[in-house]
């Protein structure tokens, strides 16, 4: 019986050691198991063919024309000159470059794919990789179908010098034509991912996901330690390390990603033509169907512990949702969660504020008041959404905006002016649902739409009422004078015109059944407006956002003197 710490090493090998707890691997259980320890969950490296075949389709896969490249700088030597160590790697791989490049399906998706080999010099990033890697993009642009990058590379490739560096700047500008061209791009990082690869294409794409405990950065550890001399922490520049910081979206285990990617390729397919979106809904537009209570009534009841949370809905509303993470620039607010959801089989972005249920819950989600991260990853989520002209879905339950003090260092106004911004250039619908409370600019971040609806007992304020009686009259306690003063009901906001319509709730309030009945009535709303909105060109998407902002305007004296003639 022989043992080995390798985790590549031939399959005559009976027994193996994992690389990460020590624990002895049944070679045959290692290889049926796509080479994930069964102690652990390590996930050993697989080759790029291995990785093809454990996502693709059987029989669907055709490789992508590869020319013949001459080695750039043939000259360079270290301890061996490096047509030797090329020709080497070519021998021992099979491959001619670090990356395989094919078309093929997906659970019958379209997909392009530049799957890279860390065998072949480290999975180095050289001109002809690069090169390859600009091909396979060009290639999905030219047929309109998604590119799936994955990665697998300790950086640049020393030994082409400067023709190396400059492949990263050449794959970014191939990932930027297909964001022009609204093409879905996805990043599958495994372990591990460095350097130039990191810092260009891996890292562009709409959706980055990662492999359990993948490394990825731009400088390594050893590096960093060398460079700046300090201790790094444990679990530095892993994939749980990346996901807290909302650097990448998601962390998946071998065993799911093909079901994953599947999933995520299904929103390029799906188009208008194939939804099935309800012609009318629910809606109530009159004010005078609404029963006319108190304002302190609704915000109870808007406020109340067992009110729906926005992952209530996107649970009993949609007909599915993938969650997308974080901002991109080092933070992940849980007060906003959002991602793909479907509806009627209409793909489309959701995004909300989400207060969550329990204490423990509404601690660590802040009670639904989000952070400038959180305000920047609903932006950047729907530029994705722009991006692949899907839909956008808003629902704010909102107190506000967090008002501490590092939110103010990072930028909360700015963060939700940004928001106000992009949403009313958007070139694609946008329905904003008031859930519960819609809580001020914090509120209005999301809710920059072309259909505003609110929940039956959901409000909608400038300012909460106890901040409005702390401010006027000097004592919380005259918070419910404050909201009748403010005008916060839904039968309010639909008479004003601050929403388009209000949409029922079960008999005492959405908390009583909201698994079903509170989320089928939601769905149908949601569902006409969408229905409603499709038929709209960009431009007309665009203007009629602008239309109706730019209606809220004040009252002239002859407005007033003609309401009341």
């Amino acid at each position: 019986m022989s043992h080995t710490l390798d985790a590549t090493v031939a399959t005559e090998t009976v027994w193996q050691g994992c690389q990460r707890c020590g624990a002895l691997i049944f070679q045959k259980r290692f290889v049926r198991d796509q080479r994930v320890c069964s102690e652990c969950g390590w996930h050993g490296q697989l080759t790029a063919p291995q990785r093809i075949e454990l996502l693709f389709d059987a029989g669907s896969v055709t490789p992508l024309p590869t020319p013949r490249f001459a080695l750039v700088t043939p000259g360079f030597a270290d301890t061996q000159p490096y047509p030797r160590r090329f020709d080497r790697a070519v021998d021992q791989t099979g491959l001619t470059e670090a990356v395989v490049c094919v078309s093929g399906t997906i659970n019958g998706n379209p997909v392009i794919a530049a799957v890279m080999d860390f065998r072949f010099l480290a999975g180095s990033l050289g001109s002809a990789t690069g090169e390859l890697i600009t091909l396979a993009a060009e290639r999905a642009l030219a047929d309109r179908v998604p590119l799936l990058i994955v990665t697998a590379s300790g950086g640049a490739r020393m030994q082409e010098g400067l023709y190396s560096l400059m492949q990263m700047a050449k794959t970014s500008q191939a990932l930027a034509a297909l964001d022009e061209a609204g093409i879905l791009t996805l990043s599958l990082i495994t372990d591990p991912t460095y350097g130039g690869v990191a810092a260009s294409f891996a890292t562009l794409t709409d959706v980055i996901i990662a492999e359990p405990a993948a490394r990825m950065g731009f400088a390594g550890r050893r590096v960093i330690e060398q460079t700046v001399r300090q201790k790094l922490p444990k679990g530095f520049q892993t994939a749980e390390f990346l996901l807290k910081r909302g650097l990448i979206d998601d962390i998946q285990p071998r065993s799911t990603l093909r079901a994953t990617l599947a999933r995520l390729l299904s929103v390029a397919r799906q188009r208008k033509q194939d939804t099935d979106l309800p012609h009318v809904g629910p809606l109530i537009t009159d004010p005078d169907r609404l029963a006319n209570r108190a304002a302190w009534d609704h915000v109870r009841l808007a406020r109340h512990t067992e009110r729906p949370a926005t992952s209530d809905y996107l649970h009993h509303a949609l007909d599915g949702f993938y969650e997308l993470r974080g901002d991109r620039a080092g933070e992940d607010c849980s007060a906003i969660v959002g991602g793909f959801g479907w509806l009627h089989g209409q793909p489309l972005v959701v995004i909300g504020t989400e207060k969550g249920r329990t204490m423990q819950e509404r601690v660590s989600r802040n009670f639904g008041m989000a952070s400038p991260a959180g305000y920047r990853k609903a932006a950047r989520l729907m530029r994705v959404a722009a991006k692949l002209r899907l839909p956008i879905v808003t629902l704010i339950d909102t107190p506000g905006a967090y008002p501490g003090v590092i939110a103010e260092e990072q930028g909360q106004a700015i963060a939700i002016a940004e928001n106000l911004r992009l949403m009313s250039t958007l070139r694609v619908p946008v329905v904003a649902v008031i859930t519960g409370e819609g809580g001020s600019g914090g509120a209005l971040a999301l809710a920059v739409a072309n259909r505003v609806y609110a929940l039956e007992n959901a409000v909608y304020s400038v300012i909460s009422p106890e901040g409005c009686a702390a401010i006027l009259w000097k004592t919380a306690e005259e918070a419910p004078r404050a909201a009748a003063a403010l005008r916060v009901a839904a039968h309010e906001l639909l008479r004003d015109g601050f929403v388009d319509g209000v949409i029922p709730e079960p008999a005492g309030g959405s908390h009583t059944d909201h698994p079903t009945r509170a989320a089928a009535l939601l769905r149908a709303s949601v569902g006409a407006a969408l229905r409603e909105l499709l038929e709209l060109s960009p431009d007309e998407l665009v203007e009629d956002r602008r239309v109706r902002f730019r209606g809220y305007g004040p009252i002239t004296r002859d407005q007033l003197e003609a309401a009341d003639d």
